[in-house]
């Protein structure tokens, strides 16, 4: 049975409108409601409830603008500078390496010894040459020949060198490692092969010196 049964029909075009305005303000009250999603009862980003015309929360600096709060003055005071590098020439002087000029060491010692050495007997002893290159040899002397000198008499057993040569130092070492002298290559022998020349005479001690 109708709701309009019984009405007059003036009275149920009036119902009718009625109820249609009724549909309308619903709609109308549903679309208020939709509209308002952002709902002022919402927590905003800080976490406070925003109010209707407020930005809601703590406002935040626009980006660009520098903070009020300034630099602490401590970062630059804690910061040390790089430690300058020392002067050229300062420090603690370096030693010598061995084997330098004026510092002799072992090692130049022993690299004399390569030079050639010659032996030759100037005495009345059979066999000295041969005894002395047996004690150069043995102290490590690069010794080649042992033999006799009859030219001339040499006054004391003496190592012979040409100057300005390896012979000079070699000849020196060797003469102050047995003990005897060590001299310029005289005339007879100026000539003669490369390589210190020995001329041993009655003097000579077979022992280096100070053994």
């Amino acid at each position: 049975m109708s709701v309009f049964s019984g009405m007059s029909r003036p009275m149920k075009a009036a119902g009718v409108a009625l109820i249609g305005v009724a549909i309308i303000a619903a709609v109308i009250g549903g679309i208020s409601a939709l509209g308002g999603g952002d709902g002022s009862n919402e927590a905003g980003p800080s976490g406070t409830s925003t109010q209707p015309g407020t930005s809601g929360g703590t406002s935040t600096p626009p980006s660009g603008t520098a903070s009020s709060t300034p630099p602490s003055s401590s970062t630059n005071s804690s910061s040390t500078a790089p430690s300058s590098p020392a002067p050229p020439g300062t420090g603690q002087p370096t030693s010598p390496a061995p084997g330098q000029p004026g510092q002799p060491s072992g090692d130049q010692q022993a690299s004399n010894k390569w030079v050639t050495v010659r032996v030759f007997n100037n005495s009345t002893i059979k066999g000295l040459a041969a005894r002395a290159a047996n004690d150069f040899r043995g102290s490590g002397w690069n010794v080649t020949e042992a033999d006799n000198y009859s030219q001339g008499i040499i006054p004391a057993t003496t190592a012979y060198y040409r100057p300005g040569t390896d012979e000079e130092a070699a000849a020196k070492q060797l003469a102050q490692e047995f003990g005897f002298k060590a001299e310029p290559r005289f005339e007879g022998i100026k000539d003669a092969s490369p390589g210190v020349i020995v001329i041993v005479t009655n003097n000579y001690e077979s022992h280096p010196k100070g053994s």
